[in-house]
This record gives structure tokens, C-alpha cells and sequence, in this order.
């Protein structure tokens, strides 16, 4: 039987492809994996599926899977065949991969193991801001990302407020421990935000939407000196008038606000034996699957979907066009044939 893997064929078109998978290309820092679940990014993946991120097609689409591993390259350690992992992957049966390869540990299961990727895009955030146990802080978009950030800020001992125009999303985030929740469609943000705060606002603001408009918000909702993380990758055009946003950084009298980009990738992939960089994205992925083994990191209220790989083009406009319903998506590679 041959392999299949998920493809982009073109702006809004998605297939299952067959191809042959071919063992002879490991290089010597990869591993050969039987996939069993993959899961997917909606903001990066259908970026790239709507067109809205210029691509050339055919793109294989993927952000994080877990499988066994079947072969090991020559300079790979601490990895054996029969090991169970998590690696940055394609959605296929059978993938190469070297970018980043974790054991799970025992007691996860191996289904929800892959969240441990879109919880390591929300890690960034919180390595990367000033945020202190105490802090008040904001974080506007309860998708998986923006939900699994406020979890970790929570975990960091910050007072976590989630903003979402998704009445879903909110008492999803409320569940997973988040401790106030603003359902945007029916309030005014930033009153509700001084509401919650006694008017000192938020210390950090995450935008994890990736929405211009969304960032100008969260200018409005910093408090004094500060700081706006921007996690989510902005894509679209906005046009607006920039000065507002420009003196919230530069005045003190209208903030003196620090913007901060918290792309995964500013990191190393991985660990530094030597110590030279404390944190790297491997680091990241180990702790986070120890703590969603332990339960501390709650993963599986947010996977709502687990689709056969053949209803991959359902799954894809589902989280286009049904974002309510959709949040966290896994392919079932191990049942799914």
C-alpha cells in the first residue's frame, strides 16, 4: 500500500495524495516516523490554503505530529525505533523528520501529544515578555494558540484575562482555568478590561490573532509602560492612521508602551548542551508535554474535531468557515485508511 499525505493543490483546494515514501533519503540528524495523529495550525495553514500567504503550489501542509519511529539517521541520540515522539512534520502516514524530535512521555496520549506544537508558538509569549507572577494579563483570541498562552500564563502566576468575540471560546478558556473572560461581541473591551483591573489595566497584552485591528486594541489595553506581544503572525492589509499606536510607545502621558514579537522561531530549535542559550524550541516542547502528562496543561477540551485524513477538505473549511465549531483539529493516521 502506498503513503498518503494531505496537499495543497491550489488556493482553496485540498486532496489526499498517495506517493512513495522512500527510506533512502534519511539523513544522518533525522528520523523515520509512522505517523499517528497530526495536528493542524488554522491560522498558518489556511494562510496558505486561502492564498492570503503567497505560496507556489503544490504546498504539503503540516505543523506537528506524533508517530513511532522506524529508522534512526547516524548522528541522531537519545532517539531508538519503537520510540513514541512528537516532531515539527507534514501531514502524511509516514514522514523524514529532523527539525525537532521529543519523546512523549508515558501517560499521554498519543492523540493529544501533537497540541504540544501550537503550545510551543504560545510559549513564546511568555518567555519572551516581562510578565511576573501577579501581573494582569490580556490575551485577545481564545483560538488553540491564544487559549493554550493563557493557560501558560495562568500556570506563571499571572491573573490571565481572555478576550474572544466567541461566546464558545470564552467559556472554553473559563474551563481550562482561565480566571476572567471577556466575550467581546457583547462588551466594550477595554471598559470591561478597567472593569476587571480597577482601572490599572494590563501589565502584558498578548494579541494572539494575528489582526492589525487587534493589535491597536491591545495599545488600549496596557497599562502604564506596559508591553504589547504581538504572537500571532499579521498577514492581512489594514489601513489606518498609525500616529495613535506610535505615541502609545513614544509618549509617556499616552503610555510609553514596549512592543514585542513573539515568533516561535526567534529561539533555537535545539537544546544548547553547552548552556549558551538557556531556552530553545525543544526545551519548550519537553516541558509542555510533561505538563500536559501531568495535567497541568489542560489539551484535551480543545480538540474538537479528529478527522480521517479523507476528510482532510472537510476539516480545512470547517476551520475556515465554521471557526465556533472548529478549534483544534487532529488527523487519525493510525485509523484513518
Amino acid at each position: 500500500m502506498r503513503d498518503r499525505r494531505v496537499v495543497f493543490t491550489g488556493p482553496d483546494r485540498v486532496v489526499l495524495d498517495e506517493f512513495d515514501f522512500d527510506t533512502g533519503g534519511l539523513a544522518p540528524d533525522q528520523c523515520a516516523i509512522e505517523s499517528l495523529y497530526s495536528i493542524v495550525s488554522a491560522g498558518t495553514e489556511l494562510a496558505s490554503l486561502t492564498g492570503l500567504e503567497a505560496r507556489r503550489y503544490p504546498v504539503y501542509p503540516g505543523y506537528g505530529g506524533c508517530g513511532r519511529v522506524t529508522a534512526v539517521g547516524d548522528a541522531v541520540t537519545g532517539i531508538a525505533p519503537g520510540d513514541t515522539v512528537v516532531s515539527y512534520t507534514q501531514h502524511a502516514s509516514r514522514v523524514l523528520s529532523g527539525t525537532l524530535i521529543a519523546k512523549v512521555p508515558t501517560g499521554l496520549d498519543p492523540q493529544l501529544a501533537p497540541a504540544a506544537r501550537m503550545a510551543a508558538v504560545g510559549m513564546t509569549a511568555l518567555r519572551i515578555s516581562n510578565g511576573e507572577p501577579g501581573d494582569r494579563v490580556a490575551v485577545i483570541g481564545l483560538g488553540l494558540v491564544g487559549n493554550l498562552c493563557a493557560q501558560l500564563f495562568t500556570l506563571a502566576g499571572c491573573d490571565v484575562i481572555g478576550i474572544d468575540l466567541s461566546a464558545r471560546r470564552t467559556a472554553l478558556a473559563e474551563a481550562c482555568g482561565v480566571r476572567d473572560v471577556i466575550h467581546a461581541g457583547d462588551a466594550d473591551v477595554r471598559a470591561a478590561v478597567a472593569d476587571i483591573t480597577g482601572g490599572h489595566m494590563c501589565e502584558v497584552v498578548v494579541e494572539a490573532i494575528g489582526s492589525p485591528a487587534a493589535t491597536e486594541q491591545a495599545a488600549g489595553l496596557a497599562a502604564k509602560a506596559g508591553e504589547v506581544v504581538l504572537l500571532g503572525s499579521p498577514r492581512a492589509a489594514h489601513q489606518t492612521d498609525i500616529t495613535p499606536l506610535l505615541r502609545s510607545i513614544h509618549m509617556w502621558g499616552d503610555g510609553c508602551i514596549t512592543f514585542r514579537g513573539a515568533h516561535e522561531w526567534r529561539y533555537p530549535t535545539r537544546h544548547s548542551p553547552s548552556g549558551h542559550a538557556k531556552h530553545s524550541i525543544e526545551r519548550n516542547v519537553r516541558i509542555l508535554l510533561e505538563w500536559m502528562a501531568d495535567g497541568r496543561l489542560r489539551v484535551r477540551e480543545l480538540v474538537t474535531h479528529v478527522a480521517r485524513p479523507e476528510e482532510c477538505a472537510a476539516a480545512y473549511a470547517g476551520l475556515r468557515d465554521h471557526k465556533d465549531d472548529y478549534l483544534g483539529v487532529v488527523f487519525d493516521w493510525a485509523g484513518g485508511s
